[in-house]
């Protein structure tokens, strides 16, 4: 008897022993939760502002004119007269044909000329006085005009022996030396000038994109679309940006039957010849402007397994509250938001770590983060998506 009770005491003292450190474990728990502070989140707060959404699409710069250079007469070239890669101007001359063959042409046509001209003064002295007949004449009239007509080929003969440049431009390699000979339209061309300043680029989208385009220029009151002129900006293939701001031409569409993508011409100046034909470019376009745009950090958006983005609110008792969002393209280190989000919200952007939905938050301005709305977006480029014709992830 003793033993059973010795038994039932023992288990009695550690029973009480164990509810004592459970509620001594509750009250510290309890205490603790009382004095612990409330997690401190960066924010910003959303604020529309306009943007200028914009496309970077790849270009490919071709020739404002071009001209070849191809002989009108036949003979031995003489002379080359001008620098290979140089600069030259519309009229000067390129090249000098011998000219000796079309002297002597032109002497010969002058002589015939002068002798015609002579006989036809003549007779028309004597038909006055009825001493020819009038057959006589015209005979005569007519051999001075023929002899005048060859007297002038052979003189545009001669002239075509010194080869001038057709239009003003930078020229290429010569495919001919001095003592070749040529022949008239012959189908390798001497030379080629192009002209460079402006020159055109050759940008490629989809048509839908360029429709996107007129309808933004209609809604701010462009009415002739042929007239209707876009600001393009230009990157060079090393990634520097081209200094001159180029304008679209929309009279310059054409529209590819087979894959429906539309390639737009714009031009640019070209003063330094930075740009040469060839070249392959990024073209940046404007696509659209939206007045009241929405802009969140892109550290402030996070995506689930399934691709869904989201983004966590402080709501105005200092909750964490989740929304999905529907983002569009990256602009610069930011979202632009389709819809989800709208002016005022604070949404987090620093120590999502810390935080989940439903708890209670102390709110900062975000660390060393400038509020989407003081970047303001003149001209917004994307920054990690290069080609983009439409609103990206969703």
């Amino acid at each position: 008897m003793t033993h059973q009770w010795k038994k039932h005491g023992l288990a009695l003292a550690v029973a009480m022993v164990s509810l004592m450190l459970a509620a001594c474990q509750k009250n510290a728990s309890d205490s603790a939760a009382v004095g612990q502070p409330e997690p401190e989140v960066g924010v910003v707060t959303l604020a529309p502002q306009p943007v200028s959404l914009v496309a970077d699409l790849p270009g490919r710069t071709r020739p404002y004119l071009v001209a070849e250079v191809r002989p009108q007469v036949g003979g031995i070239l003489q002379k080359r007269l001008f620098e290979e890669g140089s600069q030259v101007e519309a009229g000067q001359p390129l090249y000098q044909i011998d000219p000796a063959l079309y002297r002597a042409t032109l002497a010969r046509a002058e002589a015939s000329l002068a002798s015609a001209r002579l006989l036809s003064e003549r007779y028309a002295r004597l038909i006055e006085r009825n001493a020819i007949s009038r057959q006589d004449h015209d005979d005569a009239r007519s051999q001075y005009l023929q002899a005048r007509a060859t007297a002038e080929t052979a003189r545009i003969d001669l002239s075509y022996t010194r080869m001038a440049a057709p239009i003003a431009g930078r020229i290429g390699r010569s495919s001919v030396t001095q003592g070749a000979l040529v022949t008239a339209n012959q189908a390798e061309a001497l030379a080629t000038v192009q002209q460079l300043d402006p020159i055109y680029v050759d940008i490629v989208q989809p048509a839908t994109a360029i429709l996107a385009l007129k309808e933004d220029l209609a809604r701010r009151g462009t009415a002739d679309m042929e007239q209707a002129q876009a600001e393009v900006n230009l990157t060079l293939e090393n990634g520097k940006p081209y200094p001159h701001t180029g304008v679209l031409k929309f009279s310059e569409v054409s529209v590819d039957e087979g894959t429906g993508a539309v390639t737009l011409r714009a031009v640019f100046p070209n003063p330094e010849h930075l740009l040469l034909p060839g070249m392959f470019v990024h073209a940046q376009l404007p696509q659209e402007r939206r007045e009241a745009a929405l802009l969140v950090p892109q550290r402030g958006i996070a995506r689930d397994v399934a691709g869904q983005a989201s983004a966590l609110v402080v709501d105005a008792e200092g909750k964490v509250e989740q929304r999905p969002v529907v983002v569009g393209r990256s602009m610069g280190a930011s979202w632009l938001i389709e819809s989800g989000l709208q002016a005022g919200d604070r949404v987090i952007v620093d120590g999502l770590q810390k935080v989940r939905p439903g708890m209670q938050v102390s709110v900062v301005p975000a660390d060393g983060a400038k509020q989407p709305q003081q970047a303001g977006a003149e001209r917004q480029q994307p920054a990690t998506e290069p080609q983009q014709f439409a609103v990206g992830a969703r």
